[in-house]
Protein backbone atom coordinates (compact mmCIF):
# COMPACT_ATOMS: atom_id res chain seq x y z
CA UNK A 1 0.00 0.00 0.00
CA UNK A 2 2.78 2.63 1.13
CA UNK A 3 4.23 1.26 -2.32
CA UNK A 4 1.11 2.11 -4.37
CA UNK A 5 0.75 5.51 -2.79
CA UNK A 6 4.06 6.66 -3.05
CA UNK A 7 2.88 9.19 -5.21
CA UNK A 8 6.68 10.21 -7.07
CA UNK A 9 6.82 6.57 -8.02
CA UNK A 10 3.32 5.08 -8.89
CA UNK A 11 1.41 5.94 -11.56
CA UNK A 12 -1.08 4.06 -10.59
CA UNK A 13 -1.63 6.49 -6.80
CA UNK A 14 -1.90 9.59 -9.51
CA UNK A 15 -4.50 8.43 -11.31
CA UNK A 16 -6.22 7.68 -8.05
CA UNK A 17 -5.31 10.95 -6.98
CA UNK A 18 -6.42 12.75 -10.09
CA UNK A 19 -9.94 10.65 -9.96
CA UNK A 20 -10.54 12.05 -6.30
CA UNK A 21 -9.35 15.36 -7.39
CA UNK A 22 -11.79 14.98 -10.50
CA UNK A 23 -14.76 13.74 -8.30
CA UNK A 24 -14.60 16.81 -5.60
CA UNK A 25 -14.25 19.54 -8.62
CA UNK A 26 -17.25 17.68 -10.56
CA UNK A 27 -19.45 17.88 -7.12
CA UNK A 28 -18.45 21.54 -6.10
CA UNK A 29 -19.38 22.42 -9.49
CA UNK A 30 -22.72 21.01 -9.94
CA UNK A 31 -23.46 22.51 -6.40
CA UNK A 32 -22.32 25.99 -7.09
CA UNK A 33 -24.72 25.41 -10.43
CA UNK A 34 -27.49 24.06 -8.69
CA UNK A 35 -27.45 27.03 -5.50
CA UNK A 36 -27.32 29.68 -8.63
CA UNK A 37 -30.11 28.14 -10.60
CA UNK A 38 -31.92 28.23 -7.27
CA UNK A 39 -31.35 31.61 -6.34
CA UNK A 40 -32.21 32.87 -9.67
CA UNK A 41 -35.58 31.07 -10.10
CA UNK A 42 -36.55 31.60 -6.31
CA UNK A 43 -35.49 35.59 -6.88
CA UNK A 44 -37.60 35.44 -10.19
CA UNK A 45 -40.80 34.16 -8.36
CA UNK A 46 -40.44 36.53 -5.39
CA UNK A 47 -39.65 39.28 -8.29
CA UNK A 48 -43.41 38.61 -9.48
CA UNK A 49 -45.44 38.04 -6.10
CA UNK A 50 -44.11 41.41 -5.12
CA UNK A 51 -45.31 42.66 -8.36
CA UNK A 52 -48.93 41.02 -8.13
CA UNK A 53 -49.28 42.31 -4.58
CA UNK A 54 -47.91 45.40 -5.15
CA UNK A 55 -50.42 45.73 -8.31
CA UNK A 56 -53.09 44.94 -5.98
CA UNK A 57 -52.19 47.25 -3.58
CA UNK A 58 -52.34 50.23 -6.09
CA UNK A 59 -56.01 48.95 -7.45
CA UNK A 60 -57.25 48.96 -3.82
CA UNK A 61 -55.63 52.56 -3.53
CA UNK A 62 -57.43 54.02 -7.04
CA UNK A 63 -61.26 52.85 -5.83
CA UNK A 64 -61.07 53.09 -2.13
CA UNK A 65 -58.20 55.95 -0.95
CA UNK A 66 -55.75 56.14 1.34
CA UNK A 67 -57.99 54.66 4.30
CA UNK A 68 -59.24 51.51 2.78
CA UNK A 69 -55.75 50.62 1.60
CA UNK A 70 -54.52 51.11 5.68
CA UNK A 71 -56.76 48.80 6.60
CA UNK A 72 -55.96 46.55 4.26
CA UNK A 73 -52.21 46.41 4.60
CA UNK A 74 -53.03 45.92 8.20
CA UNK A 75 -55.58 43.33 7.83
CA UNK A 76 -52.97 41.91 5.39
CA UNK A 77 -50.15 41.89 8.18
CA UNK A 78 -52.71 40.75 10.70
CA UNK A 79 -53.52 37.52 8.76
CA UNK A 80 -50.45 35.88 7.56
CA UNK A 81 -50.15 32.60 6.40
CA UNK A 82 -47.64 30.58 9.03
CA UNK A 83 -46.62 28.44 5.76
CA UNK A 84 -45.33 30.91 3.33
CA UNK A 85 -42.54 33.52 3.45
CA UNK A 86 -43.24 36.81 5.46
CA UNK A 87 -44.95 39.85 3.84
CA UNK A 88 -44.33 43.25 5.03
CA UNK A 89 -45.76 47.17 3.72
CA UNK A 90 -45.26 50.44 4.62
CA UNK A 91 -47.32 53.36 3.26
CA UNK A 92 -45.39 56.71 4.03
CA UNK A 93 -45.79 60.80 2.97
CA UNK A 94 -43.51 62.36 0.76
CA UNK A 95 -40.89 62.74 3.82
CA UNK A 96 -40.91 58.97 4.51
CA UNK A 97 -42.93 59.03 8.12
CA UNK A 98 -44.64 55.96 8.33
CA UNK A 99 -48.89 56.24 7.30
CA UNK A 100 -49.26 52.34 7.84
CA UNK A 101 -47.43 48.91 7.38
CA UNK A 102 -44.70 47.34 9.32
CA UNK A 103 -41.56 49.03 8.23
CA UNK A 104 -40.45 51.61 10.74
CA UNK A 105 -37.80 53.23 8.39
CA UNK A 106 -38.32 53.71 4.47
CA UNK A 107 -35.40 52.10 3.01
CA UNK A 108 -34.04 54.81 0.56
CA UNK A 109 -35.95 53.09 -2.69
CA UNK A 110 -36.99 55.81 -5.21
CA UNK A 111 -40.70 54.99 -5.29
CA UNK A 112 -41.04 57.64 -8.57
CA UNK A 113 -38.84 55.12 -10.56
CA UNK A 114 -40.60 52.13 -8.81
CA UNK A 115 -36.98 50.67 -8.04
CA UNK A 116 -36.49 47.46 -6.08
CA UNK A 117 -33.78 45.79 -4.48
CA UNK A 118 -32.59 43.40 -1.27
CA UNK A 119 -33.86 45.63 1.92
CA UNK A 120 -33.12 44.79 5.93
CA UNK A 121 -35.92 43.69 7.60
CA UNK A 122 -35.69 44.92 11.48
CA UNK A 123 -31.89 45.45 10.36
CA UNK A 124 -31.33 42.10 10.44
CA UNK A 125 -33.30 39.75 7.61
CA UNK A 126 -33.22 40.36 4.61
CA UNK A 127 -36.30 40.72 1.84
CA UNK A 128 -37.00 41.62 -1.75
CA UNK A 129 -38.68 45.01 -2.29
CA UNK A 130 -40.19 47.24 -4.43
CA UNK A 131 -41.59 51.02 -3.88
CA UNK A 132 -44.28 52.85 -6.54
CA UNK A 133 -45.08 56.25 -6.33
CA UNK A 134 -49.06 56.57 -5.19
CA UNK A 135 -49.65 60.32 -5.45
CA UNK A 136 -47.42 63.98 -5.46
CA UNK A 137 -46.93 63.35 -1.24
CA UNK A 138 -47.66 59.39 -0.98
CA UNK A 139 -45.82 55.79 -1.19
CA UNK A 140 -46.02 52.78 -1.43
CA UNK A 141 -43.48 49.76 -0.36
CA UNK A 142 -44.18 45.98 -0.48
CA UNK A 143 -41.30 43.34 0.66
CA UNK A 144 -41.54 39.42 0.30
CA UNK A 145 -38.75 37.43 3.22
CA UNK A 146 -37.24 34.94 1.26
CA UNK A 147 -36.96 32.36 4.61
CA UNK A 148 -37.33 29.43 2.43
CA UNK A 149 -35.02 29.79 -0.04
CA UNK A 150 -32.58 30.03 2.55
CA UNK A 151 -33.50 27.04 4.29
CA UNK A 152 -34.01 24.89 0.92
CA UNK A 153 -30.51 26.30 0.18
CA UNK A 154 -28.49 25.20 3.07
CA UNK A 155 -30.21 21.51 2.53
CA UNK A 156 -29.13 21.44 -0.96
CA UNK A 157 -25.80 22.29 0.21
CA UNK A 158 -25.80 19.66 2.88
CA UNK A 159 -26.98 17.02 0.83
CA UNK A 160 -24.15 17.99 -2.19
CA UNK A 161 -21.26 17.81 1.02
CA UNK A 162 -22.30 14.38 2.06
CA UNK A 163 -23.12 13.30 -1.66
CA UNK A 164 -19.50 14.31 -2.35
CA UNK A 165 -18.11 12.80 0.24
CA UNK A 166 -19.36 9.67 -0.49
CA UNK A 167 -18.15 9.97 -4.15
CA UNK A 168 -15.12 10.70 -3.17
CA UNK A 169 -14.84 7.99 -0.39
CA UNK A 170 -16.07 5.23 -3.36
CA UNK A 171 -13.97 7.13 -5.79
CA UNK A 172 -10.86 6.79 -3.60
CA UNK A 173 -11.94 2.97 -2.82
CA UNK A 174 -12.47 1.96 -5.84
CA UNK A 175 -9.66 3.57 -7.68
CA UNK A 176 -7.48 1.73 -4.96
CA UNK A 177 -8.71 -1.28 -5.58
CA UNK A 178 -7.98 -0.79 -9.14
CA UNK A 179 -4.89 0.45 -8.91
CA UNK A 180 -3.85 -2.46 -6.51
CA UNK A 181 -4.90 -4.82 -9.22
CA UNK A 182 -3.14 -3.31 -11.93
CA UNK A 183 -0.26 -2.15 -9.84
CA UNK A 184 0.39 -5.57 -8.65
CA UNK A 185 0.26 -7.88 -11.97
CA UNK A 186 2.71 -4.70 -12.92
CA UNK A 187 4.97 -5.78 -10.28
CA UNK A 188 4.95 -9.38 -11.05
CA UNK A 189 6.28 -8.47 -14.64
CA UNK A 190 9.15 -5.87 -13.07
CA UNK A 191 10.09 -8.56 -10.75
CA UNK A 192 10.34 -10.87 -13.64
CA UNK A 193 12.64 -8.64 -15.21
CA UNK A 194 14.98 -8.43 -12.13
CA UNK A 195 15.11 -11.81 -11.63
CA UNK A 196 14.28 -13.34 -15.12
CA UNK A 197 14.30 -17.24 -13.79
CA UNK A 198 12.58 -19.93 -14.70
CA UNK A 199 10.25 -19.99 -11.92
CA UNK A 200 9.29 -16.66 -12.92
CA UNK A 201 8.72 -16.94 -16.24
CA UNK A 202 6.56 -19.96 -15.63
CA UNK A 203 4.35 -18.00 -12.86
CA UNK A 204 4.31 -14.99 -15.18
CA UNK A 205 2.99 -17.41 -18.33
CA UNK A 206 0.44 -18.82 -16.29
CA UNK A 207 -0.81 -15.18 -15.38
CA UNK A 208 -0.71 -14.14 -18.47
CA UNK A 209 -4.11 -16.11 -19.85
CA UNK A 210 -6.74 -13.01 -20.70
CA UNK A 211 -7.82 -10.75 -23.27
CA UNK A 212 -6.88 -7.59 -21.54
CA UNK A 213 -3.71 -4.99 -22.18
CA UNK A 214 -2.02 -5.89 -19.26
CA UNK A 215 -2.20 -9.65 -19.86
CA UNK A 216 -1.18 -8.72 -23.32
CA UNK A 217 1.85 -7.16 -21.99
CA UNK A 218 2.69 -10.14 -19.74
CA UNK A 219 2.71 -12.77 -22.47
CA UNK A 220 5.11 -10.67 -24.49
CA UNK A 221 7.21 -9.68 -21.55
CA UNK A 222 7.32 -13.72 -20.65
CA UNK A 223 8.25 -14.69 -24.56
CA UNK A 224 10.93 -11.65 -24.82
CA UNK A 225 12.82 -13.09 -21.86
CA UNK A 226 12.18 -16.88 -22.48
CA UNK A 227 13.97 -15.90 -26.10
CA UNK A 228 16.90 -14.05 -24.95
CA UNK A 229 17.55 -16.70 -22.28
CA UNK A 230 18.06 -18.84 -25.30
CA UNK A 231 20.11 -16.24 -27.19
CA UNK A 232 21.83 -16.24 -23.84
CA UNK A 233 22.48 -19.91 -23.83
CA UNK A 234 23.35 -19.87 -27.44
CA UNK A 235 25.96 -17.17 -26.81
CA UNK A 236 27.47 -19.17 -23.83
CA UNK A 237 27.84 -22.15 -25.60
CA UNK A 238 29.16 -20.56 -28.78
CA UNK A 239 32.16 -18.79 -26.79
CA UNK A 240 32.75 -22.28 -25.13
CA UNK A 241 32.75 -23.88 -27.84
CA UNK A 242 35.05 -21.01 -29.27
CA UNK A 243 37.16 -21.09 -25.77
CA UNK A 244 37.99 -25.03 -26.00
CA UNK A 245 38.86 -24.82 -29.83
CA UNK A 246 41.43 -22.06 -28.87
CA UNK A 247 42.54 -23.37 -25.68
CA UNK A 248 43.09 -26.85 -26.39
CA UNK A 249 46.11 -25.67 -29.44
CA UNK A 250 47.38 -22.94 -27.41
CA UNK A 251 47.89 -25.76 -24.94
CA UNK A 252 49.00 -28.75 -26.85
CA UNK A 253 51.61 -25.51 -28.25
CA UNK A 254 52.75 -25.07 -25.04
CA UNK A 255 53.35 -28.54 -24.27
CA UNK A 256 55.59 -29.05 -27.25
CA UNK A 257 57.61 -25.97 -26.14
CA UNK A 258 57.79 -27.40 -23.07
CA UNK A 259 59.37 -30.83 -24.74
CA UNK A 260 61.01 -28.64 -27.02
CA UNK A 261 62.84 -26.87 -23.46
CA UNK A 262 63.69 -29.99 -22.19
CA UNK A 263 65.86 -31.36 -24.91
CA UNK A 264 68.78 -28.68 -23.68
CA UNK A 265 68.69 -26.50 -26.34
CA UNK A 266 71.81 -23.57 -26.28
CA UNK A 267 70.40 -20.79 -24.13
CA UNK A 268 69.62 -18.52 -27.19
CA UNK A 269 66.95 -20.96 -28.14
CA UNK A 270 65.91 -21.12 -24.75
CA UNK A 271 64.86 -17.93 -23.84
CA UNK A 272 63.07 -17.73 -27.04
CA UNK A 273 61.08 -20.69 -26.08
CA UNK A 274 60.19 -19.50 -22.62
CA UNK A 275 59.43 -16.11 -24.11
CA UNK A 276 57.21 -17.98 -26.45
CA UNK A 277 55.60 -19.75 -23.46
CA UNK A 278 54.82 -16.24 -21.52
CA UNK A 279 53.08 -15.40 -24.36
CA UNK A 280 50.74 -18.45 -25.30
CA UNK A 281 50.34 -17.99 -21.24
CA UNK A 282 48.98 -14.26 -21.50
CA UNK A 283 46.84 -14.80 -24.38
CA UNK A 284 45.56 -17.83 -22.39
CA UNK A 285 44.75 -15.78 -19.53
CA UNK A 286 43.15 -13.11 -21.39
CA UNK A 287 40.98 -15.78 -23.20
CA UNK A 288 39.93 -16.50 -19.88
CA UNK A 289 39.36 -12.82 -18.55
CA UNK A 290 37.38 -12.06 -21.83
CA UNK A 291 35.18 -14.95 -21.34
CA UNK A 292 34.30 -14.65 -17.71
CA UNK A 293 33.75 -10.92 -18.45
CA UNK A 294 31.12 -11.96 -21.28
CA UNK A 295 29.14 -14.67 -18.71
CA UNK A 296 29.51 -11.97 -15.63
CA UNK A 297 27.52 -9.74 -18.15
CA UNK A 298 25.43 -12.46 -19.60
CA UNK A 299 23.89 -13.52 -15.90
CA UNK A 300 23.19 -9.92 -14.65
CA UNK A 301 20.52 -9.93 -13.17
CA UNK A 302 20.53 -13.89 -12.72
CA UNK A 303 19.95 -15.41 -9.57
CA UNK A 304 21.28 -18.89 -10.38
CA UNK A 305 24.36 -20.02 -8.53
CA UNK A 306 24.03 -16.98 -6.03
CA UNK A 307 24.52 -18.24 -2.13
CA UNK A 308 24.91 -16.80 0.83
CA UNK A 309 28.51 -16.15 1.81
CA UNK A 310 31.04 -14.86 4.78
CA UNK A 311 32.40 -11.78 2.87
CA UNK A 312 34.23 -11.35 6.21
CA UNK A 313 35.58 -14.87 6.63
CA UNK A 314 36.50 -14.56 2.52
CA UNK A 315 38.19 -11.43 2.86
CA UNK A 316 40.34 -12.19 5.80
CA UNK A 317 41.75 -15.36 4.06
CA UNK A 318 42.88 -13.20 1.41
CA UNK A 319 44.51 -10.74 3.39
CA UNK A 320 45.76 -13.73 5.07
CA UNK A 321 47.36 -15.48 1.72
CA UNK A 322 48.02 -11.64 0.85
CA UNK A 323 50.27 -10.47 3.82
CA UNK A 324 53.14 -12.68 3.34
CA UNK A 325 53.66 -12.44 -0.48
CA UNK A 326 52.99 -8.49 0.18
CA UNK A 327 55.76 -8.65 2.77
CA UNK A 328 58.20 -10.11 0.10
CA UNK A 329 57.82 -7.81 -2.44
CA UNK A 330 58.31 -4.93 0.44
CA UNK A 331 54.89 -3.81 0.58
CA UNK A 332 52.26 -3.74 3.67
CA UNK A 333 48.90 -4.45 4.12
CA UNK A 334 46.16 -3.20 6.60
CA UNK A 335 42.99 -5.41 6.54
CA UNK A 336 39.98 -3.72 7.90
CA UNK A 337 37.19 -6.36 8.38
CA UNK A 338 33.92 -5.83 10.25
CA UNK A 339 32.95 -9.56 11.73
CA UNK A 340 29.55 -11.13 10.42
CA UNK A 341 29.09 -9.40 6.71
CA UNK A 342 27.51 -11.67 4.49
CA UNK A 343 25.85 -11.41 0.81
CA UNK A 344 24.39 -13.95 -2.34
CA UNK A 345 26.85 -14.10 -4.45
CA UNK A 346 29.01 -16.20 -6.29
CA UNK A 347 32.20 -16.88 -3.81
CA UNK A 348 34.72 -17.69 -6.68
CA UNK A 349 33.13 -14.65 -8.57
CA UNK A 350 34.01 -12.48 -5.59
CA UNK A 351 37.17 -14.01 -5.10
CA UNK A 352 38.60 -12.85 -8.23
CA UNK A 353 36.88 -9.65 -8.00
CA UNK A 354 39.16 -9.13 -4.48
CA UNK A 355 42.20 -10.68 -5.81
CA UNK A 356 41.71 -8.20 -8.88
CA UNK A 357 41.69 -5.01 -6.89
CA UNK A 358 44.56 -6.15 -4.68
CA UNK A 359 46.67 -7.14 -7.64
CA UNK A 360 45.57 -3.89 -9.31
CA UNK A 361 46.89 -2.24 -5.72
CA UNK A 362 50.09 -3.93 -5.64
CA UNK A 363 51.17 -3.39 -8.90
CA UNK A 364 50.70 0.34 -8.98
CA UNK A 365 51.99 0.82 -5.27
CA UNK A 366 55.83 1.53 -5.25
CA UNK A 367 58.13 -0.52 -2.00
CA UNK A 368 57.54 0.01 1.11
CA UNK A 369 54.05 1.40 -0.09
CA UNK A 370 50.80 0.47 1.97
CA UNK A 371 47.35 -1.54 0.55
CA UNK A 372 44.56 -1.57 2.48
CA UNK A 373 41.26 -4.12 2.59
CA UNK A 374 38.23 -3.11 4.01
CA UNK A 375 34.78 -4.67 4.18
CA UNK A 376 31.68 -3.24 6.67
CA UNK A 377 28.02 -3.80 5.81
CA UNK A 378 26.18 -2.92 2.68
CA UNK A 379 28.48 -5.32 1.66
CA UNK A 380 31.49 -2.47 1.01
CA UNK A 381 34.37 -3.69 -0.05
CA UNK A 382 37.15 -1.18 -0.59
CA UNK A 383 40.34 -1.76 -1.53
CA UNK A 384 42.55 1.34 -1.35
CA UNK A 385 46.76 2.72 -1.24
CA UNK A 386 48.98 5.04 -1.24
CA UNK A 387 50.30 4.86 -4.81
CA UNK A 388 50.94 7.27 -7.65
CA UNK A 389 46.65 7.06 -7.75
CA UNK A 390 44.95 7.48 -10.49
CA UNK A 391 44.28 10.82 -12.61
CA UNK A 392 40.80 11.89 -12.55
CA UNK A 393 40.71 11.90 -16.63
CA UNK A 394 41.26 8.18 -16.49
CA UNK A 395 39.00 7.46 -13.42
CA UNK A 396 36.01 5.87 -16.02
CA UNK A 397 38.32 4.41 -18.70
CA UNK A 398 40.14 1.87 -16.43
CA UNK A 399 37.21 0.22 -16.22
CA UNK A 400 36.75 -0.56 -20.17
CA UNK A 401 38.48 -3.83 -21.32
CA UNK A 402 41.68 -3.13 -22.71
CA UNK A 403 42.79 0.09 -20.93
CA UNK A 404 45.89 0.26 -18.91
CA UNK A 405 46.31 3.14 -15.91
CA UNK A 406 49.57 5.05 -16.98
CA UNK A 407 51.17 4.98 -13.59
CA UNK A 408 51.66 1.00 -13.87
CA UNK A 409 55.08 -0.28 -12.10
CA UNK A 410 54.98 -3.48 -14.30
CA UNK A 411 54.54 -4.31 -17.76
CA UNK A 412 52.27 -7.27 -17.10
CA UNK A 413 48.58 -7.70 -17.88
CA UNK A 414 46.58 -6.39 -20.94
CA UNK A 415 43.72 -4.21 -19.30
CA UNK A 416 40.86 -6.53 -18.99
CA UNK A 417 41.56 -7.12 -14.90
CA UNK A 418 39.18 -4.31 -13.75
CA UNK A 419 36.33 -4.76 -16.60
CA UNK A 420 36.01 -7.90 -14.91
CA UNK A 421 36.08 -6.05 -11.64
CA UNK A 422 32.99 -4.04 -13.23
CA UNK A 423 31.22 -6.81 -14.73
CA UNK A 424 31.30 -9.19 -12.15
CA UNK A 425 30.47 -6.34 -9.53
CA UNK A 426 26.71 -5.91 -12.05
CA UNK A 427 26.15 -10.00 -11.62
CA UNK A 428 25.77 -9.14 -7.96
CA UNK A 429 23.63 -6.20 -8.27
CA UNK A 430 26.78 -4.01 -7.10
CA UNK A 431 28.37 -1.44 -9.25
CA UNK A 432 32.20 -0.43 -8.59
CA UNK A 433 33.54 3.19 -8.56
CA UNK A 434 37.17 5.07 -7.92
CA UNK A 435 36.48 7.52 -4.93
CA UNK A 436 38.90 10.68 -5.34
CA UNK A 437 41.68 11.07 -2.74
CA UNK A 438 44.63 13.22 -2.07
CA UNK A 439 46.73 10.12 -2.17
CA UNK A 440 47.04 6.64 -3.70
CA UNK A 441 43.83 5.54 -5.25
CA UNK A 442 40.49 4.13 -3.86
CA UNK A 443 38.44 1.85 -5.41
CA UNK A 444 34.72 1.13 -3.63
CA UNK A 445 32.54 -1.80 -4.48
CA UNK A 446 28.55 -1.34 -2.89
CA UNK A 447 24.84 -2.34 -3.69
CA UNK A 448 23.85 0.08 -6.91
CA UNK A 449 21.46 2.25 -4.54
CA UNK A 450 23.90 3.33 -2.35
CA UNK A 451 25.98 5.21 -5.19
Amino acid sequence: MSRLFALRHSIFARIVLWAIVTAAVITSGLWYLTDRTIRNADRAAVMRAVDVDLAGMVDIFASGGLSELSRRVNDRLALQPRERDPTHYMVADGAGRRIAGDIRKWPGLQAAMSQDGEIAIDGRRRAYARATQLGPNLRLLVAHETRDQEWLLRQVGLAFLIGGMLAVVFVALGGWLAAHRLAGRIERINATFRRPNDIALEELGRRAEGKDEIHELMSHSRNALARLDRLAAANRETTDHVAHELRTPLMHLDNRLLRALSASPDAQTSAHLGEARVEIRAIIRMLESLLDIAASETRRGDRHGLVPIDLSALATRLGELYADSAEESGHHLRLQVEPGVTMQGEEMLITRLITNLLDNAFKYVPQDGTVWLKVSRGPVITVSDDGPGIPPAERETVFEKFRRGSGSLSEGGVGLGLALCRAIAARHHLQIRIEPSQIGACFIVSPEEIL
